[in-house]
């Protein structure tokens, strides 16, 4: 569970503040720090790191550890408490897609907050894709079916893990499991992480733990040189066009 609740008000007493002091430090409503506190609600993410910078704490801190007077924060110069995101850039400053292949895919668990590592990947851009971080991933195996093993992958970094919408795919880097393309059964649980389907449905449904995930990457499009086979059954526009059809054809039957 979150530990956010109990550590603001911890940190907040510890502080000496009123409700209505930290309030007005954060430049918010004095209610929403009841909120926070008695566990009503939780802070959106841009607020939640502006209360993480404001008690000289990552974010993981704040939301996963229980602070009190017996805690000891990890050393700042310790990087297992930072998430570092290392990138890549052209001539003119515009970040790369970098490519993980799949016989790379082993050592982008060691190496993904390398620069130099980064940095040695193959590198390529798609002009539509103008804003945010990108990073494409080789697929291996048939439990994504009908995305054939091969297919490349590009995800977009998802920095706030809250983010994440059931139903939807992502790209999850984690210590267990490596890199895999998986679509989320539910929203991010801190206390159990995420349960992943494969859309093949012979794999069956597992959950990755919070503390086992390195990165997790939106899937935005895919690169493949394995076209669809035609199928025999009519597609949603066909069989609207067919509807369309057959209602034209009734109503000048009755209008005979």
């Amino acid at each position: 569970m979150s530990n956010i609740a109990s550590n603001l008000k911890y940190l907040r007493k510890k502080k000496g503040h009123t409700q209505q002091q930290f309030a007005d430090l954060m430049e918010i409503k004095r209610s929403l720090v009841g909120a926070y506190e008695e566990d009503r609600a939780e802070p959106k993410y841009e607020l939640l790191k502006k209360f993480a910078s404001y008690y000289e704490l990552t974010m993981d801190e704040l939301v996963n550890e229980k602070i009190d007077d017996k805690w000891k924060p990890t050393p700042k110069g310790d990087a297992s408490s930072v998430r570092v995101l290392s990138i890549t850039v052209d001539g003119e400053d515009r970040e790369n897609i970098e490519l993980v292949p799949v016989k790379a895919s082993a050592g982008y668990l060691n190496g993904y907050a390398d620069p130099d590592y980064i940095s040695e990947l193959p590198k390529f851009r798609l002009p539509f894709f103008k804003q945010g971080t990108y990073r494409a991933f080789e697929l291996k195996g048939d439990s994504m079916l009908p995305l054939q093993s091969g297919t490349i992958v590009i995800g977009e970094y998802l920095e706030n893990w809250f983010d994440i919408k059931p139903g939807q795919t992502y790209v999850i880097i984690s210590k267990a499991d490596g890199i895999v393309y998986k679509r989320v059964a539910y929203k991010f649980k801190e206390d159990k992480g995420l349960k992943l389907l494969s859309d093949n449905k012979v794999y069956e449904p597992y959950w990755v733990e919070s503390p086992d995930i390195l990165e997790i990457w939106k899937a935005k499009a895919f690169i493949s040189t394995h076209f669809p086979e035609p199928t025999s059954e009519p597609s949603l526009e066909t069989l609207t066009t067919m509807m369309a059809q057959m209602q034209k054809t009734i109503s000048g039957m009755k209008t005979e």
